[in-house]
């Protein structure tokens, strides 16, 4: 099963952002990849990472994520089914933000994608590294690429 670690970063919010993804595959670190996005939220860069690493899956394919946002783990495993019943508005009645993304990302989860939180700068050392990753792109400003 892959395994994968995701984060996103912002300077200012909202900001020029970077995301970053870490595919862990037999406990080796088999590819690390991100981007960048000029003037966006660190919300939406926390969810870009996990779109970006759901799309590197095979269809039904079983995989963990990892993730240091709150907001995207529990938007994705408790908050979603309500939003969708709500027609994409939250329980006090204001449109969901980041929707369109919601919507991707709705679009590639499935029964086999299991969600963890893990503590931002917790010392976790895959987690430490993604953020180091998502800051580069905010400073070197590189669309996507594959990092070495």
């Amino acid at each position: 099963m892959k395994t994968f670690y995701t984060d996103g970063a912002c300077s200012g919010n909202p900001g020029p952002g970077g995301w970053a993804v870490i595919l862990i595959e037999n406990d080796t670190v088999t590819r690390k990849w991100g981007g960048f996005q000029d003037n966006t939220t660190n919300n939406r860069m926390e969810l870009t990472a996990v779109i970006e690493a759901l799309k590197y899956l095979d269809s039904g394919e079983a995989a963990t994520i990892f993730t240091d946002s709150e907001y995207v783990r529990k938007g994705i495993t408790e908050w979603m089914k309500n939003w969708k019943l709500k027609n994409w508005h939250t329980t006090g009645k204001k449109p969901v933000k980041n929707r369109d993304l919601w919507e991707l990302l709705d679009s590639l989860n499935h029964k086999n994608i299991h969600w963890h939180y893990v503590a931002g700068h917790s010392g976790d050392y895959h987690n430490d590294l993604c953020d180091r990753i998502a800051r580069q792109f905010v400073s070197t400003k590189q669309t996507w690429a594959v990092v070495e």
